[in-house]
């Protein structure tokens, strides 16, 4: 929780001295105590997600900065705040904006999520970052900690935690109403962007675009049609696949429900990639031991078009039947009505959690609706109810509860989990063969028995970015 400090005796603190090298010792978090009083907002990164995270800020608080290193988007969102000055890179936003900023959103490709709110965070800043928290597991892990040690008020952009759809059904797994669980399987349509194959050819970098602070710390490569502003969720220097774009929200209900913290071992199977781009599609399995509140379990995640075997989804399939005659009858009824308008796009996702009294199946990314299978009936369940998304980051602001996605005691552990995987896939280079299983000491965030995938754990950052 933030330190209850006001404007008139917040303690500004000295920026670095160089862009590059980050302070550090912290700053003391403002908080806003006043709820007439304004918070003065900063985001980094105002295109695609990053569009609506500075809406919801600039709606709720004073937009006096807004960062983006493409002109033509940093531009459009200046003429929504013509007051904020603009800036194509972070470090020198947060070096010279320091001492009139409260809170940053972070809207980047997920490598360099960690380097902008890594810095705001020592500077004192209240943060929301997008989700994955960060591109690598160690950056996650750092996350938390930094978070904690400077007292500041954190959220990750994972909605679906914030709504009480997601917190019944974790709830309802909690009470026992499936019995002792034993597999979770959980699969996406991701990815919807080109990976698995080569790099694009070398373009001249479009007129807009600063390329070289587009890289942040990643590696120097030359531009081509394919990263920017979307597709670079598919390469290992910049995002995190299939599994780091979705899982924060799909795996979400289970990971609250049960606890999904410090699996003990990984394993993938893949359609074979070549360590730059990520497979176009993946199998894992991811096991975790038994707590004092629950069995072991293991964890199943299905990308690229793979899903569980028929006999898992029985139930899932004959619910979805169901509700495709129940659809039939009602466009019967409706039929001459409401002619020209759009069916509903089809959802190919979804979570099973099984147990041995019954599943609950959910067909929502986010986890906000779901089904119990199977013979489970719905116990009676209660659950702290969410004033809304970004609400609870803006009240952690103003000295109230954390909000429960907050980077040290949910986000952060989340995002380890969910990046464990990709040290699997980094295994599985080899086309529809299972590549070695990791064995995982969660606590040292070292995989005993692969000192290959050290990288993966924790990348190199290039020299002018730091941690």
């Amino acid at each position: 929780m933030a330190s209850r400090t006001n404007r008139r005796t917040f303690l500004q603190t000295t920026a670095a001295a160089t862009m590059g090298y980050w302070v550090a010792g912290g700053a003391s978090a403002r908080a806003t105590n006043s709820p007439n009083e304004r918070i003065r907002m900063a985001s980094v990164g105002v295109n695609g997600k990053g569009s609506s995270d500075s809406q919801d800020a600039g709606s709720n608080g004073e937009m006096v900065a807004i960062c983006d290193v493409d002109e033509k988007s940093l531009n459009k969102a200046s003429e929504k705040w013509p007051k904020a000055k603009k800036f194509s890179d972070f470090r020198k936003m947060l070096d010279e904006m320091h001492g009139h900023i409260d809170a940053v959103t972070v809207s980047t490709p997920d490598h360099c999520h960690a380097a902008a709110a890594i810095m705001a965070m020592r500077l004192g800043k209240h943060t929301f970052c997008q989700k994955p928290l960060t591109h690598t597991i160690y950056e996650a892990r750092l996350m938390g900690k930094v978070a904690a040690e400077n007292k500041v008020a954190t959220m990750m952009g994972n909605q679906g935690t914030a709504g009480d759809g997601l917190r019944k059904a974790a709830a309802t797994i909690q009470a026992g109403a499936l019995g002792t669980v034993k597999e979770v399987h959980v699969w996406t349509n991701r990815p919807i962007w080109p990976q698995g194959g080569a790099r694009p050819k070398e373009e001249p970098v479009p007129a807009t675009l600063k390329w070289d602070l587009w890289l942040g710390p990643a590696r120097v490569r030359p531009y081509g049609q394919g990263y920017h502003p979307f597709a670079w969720r598919g390469w290992w220097d910049f995002g995190t696949g299939a599994l780091g774009d979705m899982a924060c929200h799909t795996v979400n209900m289970p990971f609250m429900g049960l606890g999904l913290r410090d699996p003990v071992s990984v394993v993938a199977k893949t359609s074979g990639h070549n360590h730059d781009s990520y497979p176009s599609w993946s199998v894992i399995e991811f096991q975790f031991p038994a707590t004092d509140k629950r069995a072991a379990v293991k964890l199943f995640w299905y990308d690229g078009g793979q899903r569980p075997a028929d006999d898992v989804l029985t139930q899932v399939k004959e619910l979805q039947k169901q509700k495709e005659e129940e659809k039939k009858k009602e466009q019967a009824k409706s039929k001459g009505k409401g002619k020209g308008k759009k069916k509903p796009a089809r959802r190919d996702s979804g979570c099973l959690v099984v147990g041995d009294k019954g599943q609950l199946f959910s067909p929502d990314d986010y986890g906000g609706q779901y089904y119990l299978l199977g013979g489970a009936t719905q116990p009676e369940v209660t659950f702290v109810k969410s004033p809304g998304h970004f609400a609870e980051w803006l009240r952690a602001i103003r000295g109230g509860a954390p909000a429960k996605s907050n980077f040290t005691d949910y986000a952060g552990p989340l995002t380890e989990t969910i990046l464990l995987g990709n040290l699997a896939v980094w295994l599985a280079p080899e086309a529809e063969q299972e590549g070695k299983k990791v064995a995982w000491d969660a606590k040292n965030l070292v995989a005993t028995n692969a000192p290959e995938v050290a990288n993966v754990i924790k990348m190199p950052y290039r020299t002018g970015y730091s941690l």
